[in-house]
């Protein structure tokens, strides 16, 4: 965690645990070019998760469909608890809104 993901077109991820808390600080955007590693960082987050998760995007530009997927997919693969989605981008809320209106597993804070 905490290195760009190397990918193709320019597109960058970086993930970072958080400071204080359980969760990771993202960074960049999560698309088709940077899914591998979005993916295996909320593998760990799910690994390390008891109660509540943390997930910051504030440095988050652009999020796709299946990035807001995976997420869901995490949260709803947890034993127990909840994640907390920290300022993500617009587009975020709204597809989690359209695909699971009623995921008990993930708490959006908004921007």
């Amino acid at each position: 965690m905490g290195v760009p993901a190397p990918v193709h077109g320019g597109a960058v991820l970086e993930v970072s645990p958080l400071s204080g808390r359980p969760g990771i600080c993202v960074s960049g955007e999560i698309g088709v070019a940077t899914r591998p590693s979005w993916e295996g960082a909320l593998a760990e987050l799910a690994r390390r998760h008891t109660d509540v998760s943390y997930v910051e995007l504030s440095g988050v530009g652009f999020v796709d469909v299946a990035g807001v997927s995976a997420l869901a997919r995490t949260a709803m693969s947890l034993p127990g608890g909840r994640v907390v989605i920290e300022r993500p981008p617009p587009q975020l809320p709204r597809v989690l809104d359209m695909f699971w209106p009623n995921l008990r597993g993930i708490e959006v804070a908004p921007r």
